[in-house]
């Protein structure tokens, strides 16, 4: 499940255009960006236009994110476009709706004062409308003309302006602020401090500096404050360690300059293949824009001319950020507003050794003046602080004082000696892995460097406990390695004392001395990896023999040259040599092949995205080690080598190999694999059918344009997913393939039939299929736990479910209006949201079910059975004790919540607390919707339990209890209801299995206590296609058991971003 820091929308965007000026052109272009970026937009392809906009629209409209007003010359000939316009810019007035606006092909002028061809169309369409009508649409167009957006006629290159756009959207989408820095010593002081400074309330330009000795926390405090106010700037980025990037040697030269200023404006404007040609591009991009920026660890003046030279670069109420350890600069460059980051107090230094020695914010008994002295020599260096601290965890006393020792001849308040304390007390293997980390393998998985470095000698396991004891890497809640900034220098600067010459050291990083060892050729045995930022330097070509002296390397990483149309790194022929190599990663290889020569047995990862490769090599080749095969996006790429020698392969990705016509036979051989992902590949037509994977769990085939029929599958798979395909029914054949099949989802819009579904399955998602009855294959499912129907527009009953069904969702089913299921104690959810067409008899039944099973469905009035309600949150009803005070062991209850609308999708966790009068907690329980909706009117949750988990004593003379519900980010609740079940309604409810059949007509829409209930006021037919996969996933790990982290899920996902 995706993080629920925040609620989510339906969609990112929704596009208010007119068709033949710009559908199959301009916005075709600017929604591939969009998919490229995972940005959902609103499609009206199939909505029939009428004379007004009808309630789908204006309901998509706000459910969208941002809204795109593409003005041009022909969009005022259409009264449709007007009124979304108006519905637009409603939105965006009554609750902050963002509203961006492109200009095509058209002069901003000209729909401001409705003059010119765009002012005839609009003429026209006004012509028989009455003056009402016209003024509101004259309004909104000056109106909408005055927000400041795209004018396609400035752009020379219509290509740059969609990515633009495409870019500013997705910063208007990534603006939620974390919490990665809360509960840091004294951070809030500082940001407090820092505040002051930067006086946001002021219009004017200001540039502040953040100065102190390296290692203080300089960088930590400007990443805080840029994740505090980010959020409030539409252009912003944080460039980091530029000292790491561009020395002072070079900074004079004028090409690296134009390198720092197109560093800034890509990362800032988000075009990551922007090239630029003179020093002015800063202030030309940027001098009417409101931006926030970051330059950290500037060590040279020259840095600072070049990147933010004079206020005047920057619009009005602009915040520019400079870190450095250097005063000088800043004065030098006129900042006068300097933030001195000082050493922590005393006591918050001590709080920050003892939080890495002990775990505690003080010392253990005994340890009190050893630690004190120990924050002394550190210098209360941060940094220093938690490397000594750490490589002190759990050490004895006498180890505590020969670290003093040393610390005291040693640390001479140089960060280089503060981090050496950690790193001399390493074993030599240990050391060896803290070099292989701080060069290749920071941010990366646990799992996947220690099958890297498996055949190295490094007992790799207890190796990255002892650095992860000491602080010298973090190892994530996921399982990720990430090493601090600041270690991987004092590990670059230990390689680099290896040798004077960058052939003979043990790992290349730096984009200039890989450049310059290539073409030389100067490579030697000594060197393992080389890791190539290509984006760091301009074009070079190298010879097909560049690799041959280096018959050691066995890391290759190049990579920073993915969209771009000029290779940086050219071959002048063809490839003659590459070692054996355990990483091949060579983003946007230039030549069709590989060499001939290459000998893949080392293979352990294979990334080639965006290459030229026609095919990778000939032959079958061993490949025993070989575990992953990334080709995606090489669009040339014809043919997939013979892979049966490749036994441990896992995972397969062809994504757009839009070339590919086949598959090989040999995939099915792999024993080992367990993902296959062809998306997108349009011409691929030949997928083998003979298959027996045991390990098979994930086919991607979504948007093969030629998948029609039932997929090959290994008769082991347990989870399929073929949702959305062209597919129209399940073959017969596959239910005698699939005997193991627990998980199957074969939902889409083609699906009409389902005749035959495995007995095996216990998982089954039909949901957005055409069906209008539950089919029969389905009815006969022995071990059916889960159904889910949603959006199945066209389903008019739901009957004859299996009575092992323990969850049931069948919301936004707009066309359903009977419902026939037993009764049982076996259910858990029933989910009917957002089912207008429920008739009297089908409500019944879902509100009678017993148990304490959890019930949603629409409604606006608890029914007349919950004989205790009131308004809002809480109610307090009288209940019979036993004489000695107690509740019966039998008591339960049963409780109904009436639930307002919800403008965005949201995650409903409910908790109740059931208290005594004098306040005493009874007993708590919570209930979550399970995903995430939109309920689009007010809708009843039912829920019941247990009054008390064990026998509490009560105070013998109460006699009233409080049920106090309340629900997450403060959704209301509008009314609740409780009932107390008796001791035999109680003992009853879990054993009773009755049966009720509901039909007829769906004209009286209420139950009790539901008089004047109109549910045909919101039609669940006007929603748009939501993706189901997520809450199917989500749904799936609920049910096996596994734990959700929110956080572990968002950090994964952070990480993978930056790779």
């Amino acid at each position: 499940m995706a993080s629920s820091s925040t609620h989510v929308r339906r969609y990112h965007v929704f596009p208010s255009f007119h068709g033949p000026d710009v559908r199959r052109t301009f916005l075709s272009h600017l929604q591939h960006h969009f998919a490229s970026k995972a940005i959902t937009v609103f499609k009206d392809q199939e909505i029939k236009r009428g004379q007004m906009i009808g309630p789908e629209l204006k309901q998509a409209i706000r459910e969208s994110r941002v809204s795109i007003v593409v003005l041009s010359k022909k969009y005022a000939s259409s009264s449709w476009c007007l009124d979304e316009l108006v519905e637009i810019l409603k939105c965006r007035e009554a609750c902050g709706k963002i509203v961006m606006t492109i200009f095509y092909e058209i002069d901003p002028s000209h729909v401001r004062k409705q003059i010119g061809d765009f002012g005839r169309a609009f003429r026209e369409t006004c012509f028989s409308k009455t003056k009402k009508v016209r003024l509101k649409w004259s309004k909104a167009l000056t109106d909408v003309a005055n927000i400041a957006g795209e004018h396609s006629l400035r752009w020379e290159d219509e290509a740059k302006m969609i990515e633009k756009i495409a870019a500013d959207v997705s910063n208007k989408l990534n603006a939620t602020p974390s919490k990665d820095f809360d509960g840091m010593v004294g951070m809030e002081a500082h940001l407090r401090k820092v505040n002051a400074y930067l006086r946001l309330e002021c219009d004017e330009v200001k540039m502040i500096g953040i100065q102190g000795p390296a290692g203080i926390g300089k960088t930590t405090i400007a990443r805080a404050l840029f994740n505090q106010l980010s959020a409030n700037f539409q252009l912003k980025c944080f460039i980091e360690n530029l000292k790491g990037s561009y020395g002072s040697d070079v900074i004079d030269d004028y090409g690296s300059k134009l390198c720092l200023q197109n560093q800034l404006l890509s990362k800032i404007l988000n075009q990551k293949d922007m090239r630029i040609h003179h020093l002015g591009a800063i202030k030309e991009w940027l001098q009417d824009q409101r931006v926030f920026i970051v330059l950290d660890d500037v060590d040279d003046l020259e840095q600072l001319d070049t990147l933010a030279k004079e206020p005047s670069w920057f619009g009005l109420g602009s915040r520019i950020v400079v870190t450095t350890k250097d005063r000088k600069i800043l004065k030098a460059h006129w900042v006068n507003d300097i933030y001195h980051v000082g050493y922590p107090s005393e006591e918050e230094a001590l709080e920050i050794l003892c939080l890495s020695a002990f775990q505690k914010s003080s010392p253990w008994d005994g340890f009190e003046e050893l630690a004190k002295k120990i924050t002394n020599l550190c210098g209360s260096l941060p940094l220093g602080l938690r490397v000594v601290g750490s490589s002190l965890r759990g050490e004895s006393r006498h180890e505590w004082e020969r670290q003093l020792s040393k610390l005291e001849t040693s640390l001479d308040r140089k960060i280089e000696d503060v981090l050496r304390v950690g790193y001399d007390k390493l074993s030599m293997n240990d050391q060896s892995l803290f070099l292989y980390i701080a060069f290749f393998f920071n941010n990366e998985a646990v799992d996947h460097v220690t099958t890297m470095l498996a055949d190295s000698n490094l007992d790799f396991r207890n190796g990255l406990k002892t650095l992860a004891d000491k602080s010298l890497v973090h190892i994530s809640t996921i399982g990720w390695i990430q090493m601090h900034r600041l270690l991987q220098q004092l590990g670059r600067q230990v390689v680099h004392e290896q040798s004077n010459d960058p052939g003979k050291r043990l790992f290349l990083v730096e984009a200039k001395e890989i450049r310059d060892v290539l073409e030389k050729e100067t490579g030697t045995g000594s060197v393992v990896g080389i890791s190539f930022d290509m984006s760091k330097i301009s074009e070079f070509s190298i010879s097909g023999r560049a690799f041959e002296g280096m018959r050691n390397l066995r890391f290759l990483r190049i990579y920073g040259r993915y969209f771009s149309k000029d290779v940086t790194l050219g071959i002048s022929e063809d490839m003659e040599y590459l070692p054996r190599l355990k990483l091949l990663h060579w983003d946007s290889y230039p030549r069709k092949r590989l060499p001939p020569t290459f000998r893949p047995e080392c293979l352990i990862e294979l990334r080639m995205q965006f290459s030229k490769l026609e095919k990778l090599w000939g032959g079958i080749q061993p490949l025993p080690n070989l575990k992953m095969i990334n080709l995606g996006y090489s669009k040339m790429l014809k043919e997939i080598p013979n892979l049966s020698k490749a036994t441990n392969l896992e995972a397969l990705t062809l994504t757009s190999c839009t070339s590919l016509v086949e598959l090989p036979s040999s995939i099915w051989n792999l024993h080992k694999l367990k993902k296959l992902r062809m998306s997108d590949c349009k011409k691929l037509r030949v997928i083998p059918i003979k298959i027996n994977l045991a390990s098979f769990d994930e086919v991607d085939k979504s948007s093969c344009s030629q998948f029609r029929s039932s997929p090959g599958v290994s008769m082991n798979i347990k989870y399929l997913d073929v949702g959305n395909t062209k597919m129209e029914e399940v073959h017969p054949s596959i239910v005698e393939r699939l005997p193991r099949l627990e998980w199957l989802r074969l939902g889409g819009r083609n699906v009409k039939r389902i005749t035959h579904v495995p007995e095996s399955v216990r998982h089954l998602d039909l949901s957005n299929s055409g069906i209008e009855s539950i089919p029969d294959c389905v009815t006969g499912l022995p071990q059916l736990e889960s159904l889910f129907v949603y959006k199945c527009r066209q389903l008019v009953s739901l009957q004859g479910l299996p009575p092992s069904l323990k969850y049931i969702d069948a919301s936004n089913c707009g066309s359903l209006e009977r419902v026939c299921f037993s009764f049982n104690d076996l259910i858990r959810h029933l989910m009917f949201r957002n089912c207008f067409n429920l008739d009297e008899g089908a409500r019944r039944v879902i509100l009678q079910q017993r148990g304490y099973n959890n019930v949603w469905l629409p409604g606006r009035q608890v029914p007349a059975e919950f004989t205790h309600k009131a308004k809002g949150n809480s109610i307090i009803i009288p209940v019979v004790l036993d004489r000695a005070g107690n509740f019966s062991a039998f008591s339960g209850f049963k409780a109904c919540l009436v639930l307002p609308p919800t403008k965005k999708y949201a995650l409903l966790v409910i908790t109740c607390r059931i208290r005594s009068k004098a306040g005493v907690i009874i007993t708590e329980l919570k209930w979550n919707s399970v995903n995430y909706f939109q309920y689009q009117t007010t809708h009843l949750f039912i829920c019941g339990g247990k009054l008390v988990r064990e026998t509490p004593k009560v105070d013998a003379t109460a006699r009233e209890i409080m049920f106090e519900f309340s629900c997450r980010d403060n959704h209301k609740i509008l009314e609740c209801g409780v009932r107390i079940l008796s001791e035999e309604e109680e003992s009853s409810s879990g054993n009773k299995v009755g049966y009720f059949e509901t039909g007829g007509s769906s004209t009286d829409h209420y139950t009790d206590g539901e008089e004047g209930y109109e549910p045909k006021a919101v039609q669940v037919s006007q929603y748009e296609n939501i993706n189901n996969t997520c809450c199917w996933s989500w749904f799936k790990k609920l049910w096996s058991g596994e734990e959700d982290d929110d956080k572990e899920e968002a950090e994964k996902t952070s990480i993978m971003i930056l790779r």
